[in-house]
């Protein structure tokens, strides 16, 4: 694979995010314009009831690197993240969260990595990344990863920063499989790109996150994890060929989620 001859495509989930939107999008344009490659930017919203959805449309009008898919209702994260994958045009697929607390200037030492890798993530627990977090955030995270090792059987040190850069090639077989549409949706993608035998290699980040999970987020994550734990290690899910959708169900995937 010859990276400065493949089109990227950045897939920018948001949910609610009109006070970060516009600077997320403006990073990345000067990030990537300075790189002389075909790219474009897939800001996907998830039913956002603010001015998520105007902002970005806007923003659109007035670059054409910029695409927007939206749908009314709130899905999830992981249903965004896949949405958007699927209508991505690019060879390379990064997903970037849209919130700002990661520094999207090391994507391009993402890129690079994936000429020996099928897919790229971010860590915070990498001995070379610089994190600010809260004690309790740090805690909880230490504590999912230990969950998710023992359910899953994950090497992976850390599944959820919101840097993840890939060949769409190698996931195209993968995404079809995912059922995860909310925050554990990348533990199910990185489960299954293990399954598959697919080459995932961890990269340092710089990140500064504030937010925290509330229980009822944390309860959700759990319930997802024990489903895909189950789908992994009891009925071998994953390991089946995805059902072919009939016509109606393809009618009806449209008319209510725009897929």
């Amino acid at each position: 694979m010859i990276i400065n001859q493949l089109a990227l495509s950045f897939v920018v989930p948001a949910y609610n995010e009109e006070a970060f939107i516009n600077a997320t999008l403006e990073t990345l344009d000067k990030i990537f314009q300075k790189q002389n490659l075909p790219y474009e930017i897939v800001v996907v919203d998830d039913g956002s009831k603010d001015k998520t959805l105007e902002k970005a449309t806007m923003y659109a009008k007035r670059n054409g690197h910029v695409k927007i898919l939206s749908y009314p209702q709130n899905m999830g994260k992981g249903y965004a993240l896949k949405n958007g994958f699927m209508k991505a045009s690019g060879e390379i697929v990064v997903f970037a969260d849209g919130d700002l607390e990661i520094d999207f200037h090391t994507i391009s030492n993402y890129i690079e990595a994936l000429e020996h890798s099928d897919i790229v993530i971010a860590s915070k627990w990498h001995p070379d990344s610089r994190v600010k977090i809260p004690f309790s955030r740090k805690m909880m995270s230490h504590s999912f990863h230990i969950i998710v090792r023992i359910l899953t059987g994950s090497s992976v040190r850390d599944t959820q920063a919101g840097l993840k850069a890939m060949r769409k090639s190698a996931f195209m077989h993968v995404f079809p499989k995912l059922a995860v549409k909310r925050y554990a949706f990348d533990v199910e993608l990185l489960a299954v790109a293990r399954l598959c035998g697919l080459k995932v290699v961890e990269m340092p980040v710089n990140i500064k996150l504030n937010a925290s999970f509330s229980l009822s987020q944390v309860g959700k994550m759990f319930v997802d994890l024990l489903g895909i734990a189950y789908r992994l290690r009891v009925i071998h899910w994953y390991q089946h060929p995805v059902p072919r959708k009939t016509s109606l169900q393809n009618f009806a995937s449209f008319i209510f989620h725009g897929q």
